[in-house]
């Protein structure tokens, strides 16, 4: 058998597969972000920080939440004001499910940085990562009767997690962003 004979033969099975079903994968994350809808909507609460330093500052935390992509995905924008008014941290977050993994991750976008991070549900709400050199950064989410609470923590192996973030957001109202607005075609 020549080498283009044996390369054909070799290739045959994997021309002769059909590509993957893209509305059975897309009805699989639709499925699973399901989980997620307690989140959609307009949410506002305080939050406290702690700066390097432990100088703790206190704002203003609103949440918006909902579905795009016919409910494929979750889009999650933070907003944090200062006492003045003025937006002292701004975030957009897109969740997203795998169902070849069977995983969720978040895309975070925030202070200037982006990154992919796992993201696992839990009976109560959520918890995401996000590696951080020697450490981990958790964020875990807890939700119950319209209140959203979040507490992030820096994680080091054999060392009790340090909280340096605590929000608890109260659910304000419906929101239909982030899927409002599309353009129609004419």
């Amino acid at each position: 058998m020549t080498f283009a004979a044996t390369l054909a033969a070799a290739a045959a099975p994997a021309l002769a597969q059909s590509p993957p079903d893209p509305a059975a994968r897309v009805a699989k994350q639709q499925a699973a972000m399901k989980a997620l809808s307690w989140m959609d909507g307009v949410w506002r609460g305080p939050a406290m920080t702690t700066r390097p330093g432990g100088v703790k500052v206190t704002i203003t935390q609103t949440e918006r939440s909902g579905p795009l992509l016919g409910g494929a995905v979750h889009v999650v924008e933070g907003r944090g004001y200062n006492a003045d008014g003025s937006t002292g941290f701004n975030a957009l977050g897109i969740i997203s499910y795998d169902p070849d993994k069977d995983a969720y991750s978040m895309r975070s976008y925030a202070m200037g940085q982006a990154g992919d991070f796992p993201m696992t549900l839990t009976p109560t709400g959520a918890v995401w990562t996000i590696p951080a050199g020697p450490a981990t950064i958790r964020y875990t989410i807890t939700a119950k009767d319209g209140v959203w609470h979040e507490v992030g923590e820096r994680v080091v192996e054999g060392q009790p997690p340090m909280a340096f973030f605590e929000m608890t957001l109260k659910r304000i109202g419906d929101s239909d962003w982030p899927a409002a607005g599309a353009i129609p075609p004419n």
